[in-house]
């Protein structure tokens, strides 16, 4: 799959362990399209955040879903908690593999960076190169990345998991220090950069 869909919802506090249990249900109906990929909620960062990330085989597909919802009534069963929602669309970097089910965290580090108007190519090719040293032994892998296709334009999503939050500096630090991270030219190419950790809920098949 190279067509993804990344819904936020933000929910009342104290909530999110019982929006995620209604999620659990109405994610797992017949009706729901798109295939679950992980479902999380921020631990650092934006709090009270939940994301629910879902795959799609193609764009005919990820609107079906998108009209299901959007002219539904209280399809997700969590309006009670719901303060916002935000809704994007991404597309996989075309170089890597779909994020794959697996216990990969349990930390998730979803990062966003808003870049210059020309900056997606230059940003793509800096990957391509880079990505192989920075996922080798002795580093950790990368969930999946995508460049968005709606909304404010261009930014990319990159999802890292890590086993505790010290794996996180132990290897971004060591990282830098080989050379092996950031990408040649991705600083150049940047204007904003945002950061979340997030855990899976007990249903997420990225754990």
């Amino acid at each position: 799959m190279r067509l993804y869909e990344l819904i936020t919802f933000t929910v009342r506090v104290r909530t999110p362990a019982q929006a995620m249990q209604r999620l659990q249900e109405t994610l797992a109906l017949p009706e729901v399209g798109g295939t679950l990929i992980g479902c999380w909620a921020s631990e650092i960062g934006p709090l009270n955040e939940i994301a629910v990330l879902r795959g799609f085989t193609d764009e005919n597909a990820r609107l079906a879903e998108r009209d299901r919802y959007l002219l539904g009534s209280d399809v997700f069963g969590i309006e009670e908690f719901m303060l916002d929602m935000k809704v994007e669309n991404y597309t996989l970097f075309p170089f890597l593999e779909a994020p794959k089910p697996g216990a990969h965290g349990p930390f998730y580090e979803l990062r966003v960076y808003n870049l210059i108007p020309s900056g997606l190519m230059p940003t793509l090719e800096g990957w391509k190169n880079a990505i192989g040293p920075r996922t080798a032994e002795g580093y950790s892998d990368v969930a999946a990345a995508f460049y968005a296709t709606d909304g404010r334009t261009p930014r990319y999503l990159h999802i890292w998991p890590y086993a505790s939050l010290e794996q996180r500096l132990d290897v971004r630090t060591r990282a830098v220090a080989d050379g092996v991270w950031p990408p040649l030219n991705s600083g150049p190419q940047l204007r904003e950069m945002h950061s979340t950790v997030y855990l899976p809920a007990s249903f997420s098949p990225m754990q």
